[in-house]
């Protein structure tokens, strides 16, 4: 239950930022959130990451949607232990607060654009997403296929 809780912290995060933007901040202008670093933008992204998708509205909708069930699935069937459940809800936290967007408005918004290197424009929601997924991997490679190869050679010793 804790796992779906800290998904709904993160929605309601996305969410309060976002708006946050929509009324602070007038589309395509900017500030300096840490001058020389990163600053808060107002811009509207149409497709998936790096706009890839634009104006395929539905499909990122459905797409996203079965993908945030299968997660809702992974975490429930507890088919991933403790940390492993985190790093699955923070990427549901992060899959919702852009479904909403896409749902609503058929647009994520996105604030955050670097200013030291170019790079995609993001939003709370794709830190999660981003963050959560690293973590999984690396988890998943550190700890669930180590099981799995202990368990093989296991099997080969006997």
């Amino acid at each position: 239950m804790w796992y779906f809780i800290f998904a709904a912290v993160i929605v309601a995060l996305d969410r309060a930022v976002k708006l946050w933007v929509m009324w602070a901040v007038e589309p395509g202008t900017a500030f300096p959130l840490i001058p020389g670093i990163i600053h808060i933008t107002n811009v509207e992204n149409p497709g998936a990451a790096f706009s890839i998708l634009a104006n395929m509205r539905w499909v990122l909708v459905g797409v996203s949607s079965v993908c945030a069930l299968a997660i809702i699935y992974i975490i429930a069937a507890k088919k991933l232990t403790g940390f492993g459940r985190w790093c699955a809800a923070a990427i549901l936290g992060g899959a919702v607060g852009n479904l909403i967007d896409r749902i609503l408005t058929g647009k994520v918004l996105d604030m955050f654009e670097t200013e030291f290197v170019t790079f995609a424009i993001f939003n709370v929601a794709d830190i999660f997403i981003t963050l959560g997924g690293a973590a999984l991997i690396i988890y998943i490679i550190t700890f669930e296929m180590s099981k799995k190869t202990h368990t093989i050679a296991d099997d080969n010793n006997t």
